[in-house]
């Protein structure tokens, strides 16, 4: 058989699912989570219709980037059921096509959408969410909810280049104070300076930190304690409010960003344990997409008998229900420093790597 044949009857069996998957998984994320929170947005405040609207397509992006490695399970599983079911696959074998020349497709298809989701969450996403947070925040809640902030970030940049990144353990705008400070200060793009301090507190429309360390930072990366303090002023001008609007939670910065930060930040020693753990996972989470993909295929050639798609969608369920098992499992570990961050976030894709192979293997030799 022709390779364009081949490629082009396999990827024809997946493309439908594919987009299925895509339709019924978002379906049930917004059925079961923001339409429920839509209408009780408009029930219950009596949020406008226009605002409820924009909060819903703010959240969407997040959600089907979610979706993605289910609905790649789901599409080579029942391609491959229904090829299998078709006796195509059999042929397919009499011809002396072995199952991983029927794979190469699927896995290249699957490596594509994987980058094309990576760039999503990396661009789309993170944007997407913070117009969220902001919008449920500062239109909806009018600042009723708790106004603590844990893990917020922020960047200053001066004519096109980074000046300054601070980051707080937690911040309470409405008393005017700050723990867990942070900041390292930049100079025609290179890392200068490092402060840490316990404690700040807004007074005299200043901030003021409090028991901290100046490290200095040399052009070849070495870092030695420059001074000591009891009090001084933090070089920020923006207020406790201002400050609020002006700062990133971790979950909402792109991987390059976490990255960025907390490749500085540790070597000074400080455990970004829970961030390098969210970093991984944002990593991690798009290229499931091409383990699922594999599993799928595998267990789904692997299958006798006819069953409709149901099933396959019942099947598909099972695993991603086990997939975000593992994963949480492993991010509880990592979080509490019990489990290499790194292992933490890629370990359910490693997991599920040895399960799809082992589908895969199975099939040539049934």
């Amino acid at each position: 058989m022709r390779r364009g044949l081949l490629n082009k009857l396999i990827l024809g069996a997946c493309a439908g699912p594919f987009m299925f998957g895509i339709l019924i998984f978002v379906l049930i994320f917004v059925a079961g989570d923001l339409l429920f929170q839509a209408a009780r947005l408009i029930i219950e405040r009596g949020v406008a219709f226009g605002v409820v609207t924009r909060l819903f397509f703010y959240r969407l992006p997040e959600v089907v980037i979610m979706t993605v490695p289910m609905s790649s399970l789901l599409s080579t599983l029942l391609g491959m059921s229904s090829l299998n079911s078709a006796s195509e696959l059999i042929a397919l074998k009499s011809l002396g096509i072995p199952f991983r020349r029927i794979l190469r497709p699927i896995i290249l298809a699957s490596v594509l959408i994987s980058v094309i989701a990576l760039s999503f969450n990396e661009t789309i996403v993170p944007f997407a969410s913070i117009a969220a947070d902001r919008l449920m925040k500062y239109e909806i809640m009018k600042n009723q909810a708790s106004a603590v902030q844990q893990k917020v970030f922020l960047r200053e940049e001066e004519n096109g280049q980074l000046k300054r990144v601070l980051y707080i353990d937690e911040l309470d705008p409405d008393k005017g104070t700050m723990s867990g400070i942070m900041m390292h200060e930049f100079e025609d793009g290179r890392l200068t300076s490092t402060l840490n301090a316990r404690k700040g507190m807004w007074m005299n429309s200043q901030w003021w930190i409090e028991d901290g360390r100046i490290y200095s930072v040399s052009r070849e990366g070495e870092i030695s304690l420059l001074l000591r303090f009891q009090r001084q002023r933090l070089a920020i001008k923006l207020s406790p409010a201002q400050l609020q609007r002006s700062t990133r939670r971790p979950s909402d910065m792109s991987a390059h960003e976490l990255w960025s930060y907390i490749n500085q930040a540790e070597s000074i020693g400080t455990d970004l344990s829970k961030l390098w753990v969210m970093f991984h996972l944002k990593l991690a989470v798009p290229w499931a997409c091409v383990i699922m993909a594999v599993l799928g295929a595998g267990f789904g050639a692997s299958r006798r008998g006819r069953s409709g798609g149901g099933v396959g969608f019942g099947i598909s369920v099972v695993f991603v229900f086990a997939y975000y098992v593992v994963m949480s499992l492993c991010r509880a570990l990592g979080e509490s420093g019990n489990l290499h961050a790194a292992i933490a976030g890629w370990g359910p894709n490693i997991v599920f790597f040895f399960i799809a192979v082992f589908f895969a293997w199975r099939v040539d030799r049934l």
